[in-house]
């Protein structure tokens, strides 16, 4: 996907290379026997994962839909992704952003999961193709806010 201007900006402020081999992808998804009991098994496999292979991510999640951000070394990010590409948890897998970056968002968080208490989509939004329409630059930054908002996790 190629990255925009804006979306540059808001990664590497500086506006320098990016030097490192540290990726990002977002992906949307709809849940699949969505509950809370799932969710935690979810989240429980995704932190035991990531702190494995130094990838770190956002989860944003209603019934309706996953929104996940992915960040670390390409090729462990990468792998991460063709893992949720495989399992049982997730229907209609739509990667909507992949860019390279030159730092993280969530370092501290092996998955921070947040309950859609950030969400500025509706379900109405959603169903009628809201992120299909969203420039990258704007999802980036649901995360981005997400991130600054966040307090640094005690055990996650």
């Amino acid at each position: 996907m190629r990255l925009t201007k804006h979306v540059h900006a808001l990664l590497n402020p500086a506006g320098g290379q990016t030097i490192t081999n540290l990726i990002q992808i977002v992906y949307v998804s709809q849940p699949f026997g969505f509950d809370e009991p799932t969710l935690a098994g979810i989240l429980l496999d995704a932190r035991r994962c990531n702190k494995r292979d130094d990838v770190t991510g956002a989860l944003v999640c209603r019934r309706d839909i996953y929104l996940q951000l992915l960040e670390g070394p390409e090729g462990a990010v990468r792998a991460a992704y063709a893992r949720i590409r495989r399992d049982d948890w997730h229907a209609e897998i739509k990667e909507l952003v992949s860019h390279k970056i030159q730092s993280r968002l969530f370092a501290s968080w092996a998955m921070l999961h947040d309950p859609a208490k950030t969400w500025i989509w509706t379900e109405e939004g959603i169903s009628d193709g809201a992120l299909d329409r969203a420039e990258p630059a704007v999802i980036i930054k649901v995360f981005k806010d997400l991130s600054d908002r966040s307090e640094k996790p005690s055990a996650h």
